[in-house]
């Protein structure tokens, strides 16, 4: 699981990156599960979003973020192994990655290298 202490290092955009990779990743197979929901919120409690940021977390999840949202290239490089780790929880929720999880992972360790 990912650390309660990187987490809190993160800056407020960092965070709000986070979870649109995140969500991009529920969102990998066209169809975000309730296993994925409750990921995704424990994710929002564990970094204690503000309320405007969690509702703007809630819309991502009806509707997943562009992809300019999440390019990878804007993950500073301190924090891409825990947005990687994050992402593995993701696709792990639900026991089994969806084919689509898993390319688009393997892109992901690919581009933040």
């Amino acid at each position: 699981m990912t650390r309660s202490d990187d987490l809190a290092r993160l800056s407020r955009e960092d965070r709000l990156r986070l979870l649109r990779f995140v969500i991009s990743f529920a969102w990998a197979d066209l169809a975000v599960s309730p296993g994925e929901i409750a990921y995704v919120y424990r994710l929002v409690e564990r970094l204690g979003l503000a309320p405007d940021e969690a509702h703007d977390v809630g819309e991502w999840m009806k509707t997943p973020p562009r992809p300019e949202e999440v390019d990878p290239t804007t993950i500073p490089p301190e924090h891409r192994l825990l947005f990687l780790d994050a992402v593995k929880e993701m696709i792990g929720v639900d026991g089994r990655p969806s084919p689509e999880e898993r390319e688009s992972l393997r892109l992901l360790e690919r581009l933040t290298r």
